[in-house]
């Protein structure tokens, strides 16, 4: 078992808020983690993707009270879309009688629709963690390669051999689109959402064109909206903004879209072990992307992201938004001899970046001739996550 970063600041909140939300795609570890907490907390589980489970919560504030000096951990609360309103006035009650914090665990694998819920009913009750497929922070340095090309589901990442990796990767998308999709709600043929991800994996990091993907898909733009919308929400894509800034140069609007799982996008490509991966024309996008997961799983909320764009082709990779409003600039580079381009040097022109990297894809880090730090995936994620520590 691998102990996951969040597991601290997961307790540390406990002691700090009533409830707590952890939220993260499916098979991405979050039971495991409530049973991390439930070992070292007084608690209860409750699987809400069990119906006979979900009729105990029937009368909420009757179960409750027989739980009232335990963590209640719910997990699947997407399953139970009304409960947090029914919650509030638990979590009031538990105030009233001086009970403000470890009341509630909540795990879920719909982002936006539960954070829409909970905004609601629980506002100034809740914090809010996400909860990702592993990083680079919390493997072995050794095997931060099979984390790039099998993903970091643990299930995936953990398999005994490349070909069960695979194996997983291939159940885990049948699954999400034939089984747990329709279990949300929505009724799409699970073909024309394997195809939509198909396509962005193989437009890995591009920016999003709506009506080339209509096109392609044979279905309208408002149809290729809804697909995207419900991946980021269900976690399994990623909608990079780009940044704004007043240069007086015209600037690209579209967002970069990314599946996140480095592993997913392999197997959506049919990419079976690594020499399948680093032949393959994908090799430096899937790369990117990787850089791109790992380093905002580790930012959570320290730091907003997006790139930067224009249209006379000045481009960074990631803009971060430091606390305090600067900006640190990222490039991306796979291979162990970086160079980076000038509408790199372009952008930074524009935006005057407080620090400018480059991560790449070799071990040793040093300063470049042109006061670029060249830095290792897994220092500048190390250095990123400490920094929010301070």
């Amino acid at each position: 078992m691998i102990k996951r970063r969040i597991l601290r600041d997961v307790l540390y909140s406990l002691d700090h808020m009533p409830a707590v939300a952890v939220l993260g795609p499916r098979g991405v570890g979050k039971t495991t983690l409530a049973k991390e907490v439930g070992a070292v907390r007084k608690s209860v589980y409750l699987d809400l993707e069990n119906l006979r489970v979900r009729e105990k919560l029937s009368d909420p504030e009757l179960y409750l009270s027989a739980h009232a000096d335990k963590l209640v951990i719910l997990d699947g609360v997407q399953f139970v879309p009304g409960l947090f309103r029914e919650l509030r006035g638990v979590i009031d009650d538990y105030r009233r009688r001086g009970r403000g914090a470890g009341c509630f665990l909540f795990l879920g694998s719909a982002w936006c629709g539960l954070l829409g819920q909970s905004d609601e009913s629980l506002a100034g009750r809740i914090s809010y963690m996400e909860l990702g497929p592993l990083d680079v922070t919390e493997i072995e340095p050794e095997d931060r390669e099979r984390l790039w090309v099998r993903g970091g589901f643990p299930e995936s990442f953990l398999a005994e051999s490349e070909e069960a990796g695979g194996a997983w990767r291939e159940n885990f998308i049948q699954t999400c689109l034939e089984r747990y999709i329709p279990q949300m709600g929505p009724r799409i043929p699970p073909r024309n959402l394997y195809r939509f991800l198909a396509l962005l994996a193989n437009e890995q990091g591009g920016l999003f064109n709506a009506a080339r993907a209509a096109r392609a898909l044979e279905v309208d733009g408002k149809t290729v909206a809804r697909y995207l919308d419900m991946m980021v929400d269900l976690m399994l894509v990623r909608r990079l903004r780009p940044f704004h800034a007043d240069v007086g140069k015209r600037l690209v609007r579209s967002p970069k879209i990314y599946v996140r799982d480095s592993g997913l996008v392999h197997a959506l490509l049919c990419l079976s072990g690594g020499e399948a991966v680093f032949s393959h024309p994908v090799v430096a996008d899937s790369w990117k992307g990787f850089v791109v997961e790992n380093i905002l799983s580790v930012s959570q909320e320290r730091a907003q992201a997006g790139f930067y764009r224009t249209s006379a082709g000045a481009e960074i990779d990631l803009v971060l938004e430091m606390p305090g409003g600067g900006l640190w600039a990222v490039g991306i580079k796979y291979g162990c001899n970086p160079r980076l381009g000038r509408g790199f040097y372009h952008a930074c022109k524009d935006l005057n970046p407080e620090r400018c990297f480059v991560v790449y894809s070799g071990g040793e880090c040093y300063m470049m001739s042109d006061g670029v730090e060249a830095i290792g995936l897994g220092d500048f994620c190390r250095e990123f996550w400490k920094l929010g520590l301070d």
